[in-house]
C-alpha cells in the first residue's frame, strides 16, 4: 500500500493519492476581497492546479464538499460551478454552511478525485 502525498506542510498535504485515488485538502479563494462569484471562480483554479500536478482533471471528481459562509450564496456560487463541471461529469457533491477559518472568507471547496 502506497501512500503519496504532494506539498507537505505541518499541517496537511494539499494532495494526498493512494490507490487511485486523489485527496485534495481544502482549498479557498487567490483574494478573499473579492465577491463570492470571484472567490468561487479563484478557489476552482486552484482546485484544477492541484487536478493536473495529480495527474488527473475534473472529469475525474468524484465527490466535492463546498462549506459556504452563508447559504445567500448558494445561487451565485452555484453559477460558477455549473459553468466550470463538464456536462456528463457531476461529482456527488454536498453543500453545507459552515464557519470559515478567516471572517473575509466566502467559500471553501474539499475534493476526491480519480488519476486519470
Amino acid at each position: 500500500m502506497t501512500i503519496e502525498r504532494r506539498q507537505i506542510g505541518q499541517r496537511m498535504s494539499r494532495i494526498v493519492k493512494h490507490n487511485g485515488t486523489l485527496y485534495l485538502c481544502g482549498q479557498v479563494c487567490k483574494d478573499a476581497t473579492q465577491d463570492i462569484t470571484e472567490q468561487s471562480r479563484t478557489m476552482l483554479e486552484k482546485v484544477d492546479e492541484l487536478l493536473l500536478e495529480a495527474g488527473s482533471s475534473r472529469e475525474h471528481i468524484l465527490s466535492a464538499t463546498i462549506y459556504l459562509k452563508t447559504m445567500a450564496d448558494f445561487a451565485a456560487m452555484n453559477a460558477v460551478w455549473d459553468a466550470w463541471v463538464p456536462e456528463g461529469h457531476a461529482p456527488a457533491r454536498a453543500c453545507v454552511e459552515a464557519a470559515m477559518a478567516r471572517p473575509e472568507l466566502l467559500v471553501e471547496i474539499s475534493v476526491i478525485a480519480a488519476e486519470r
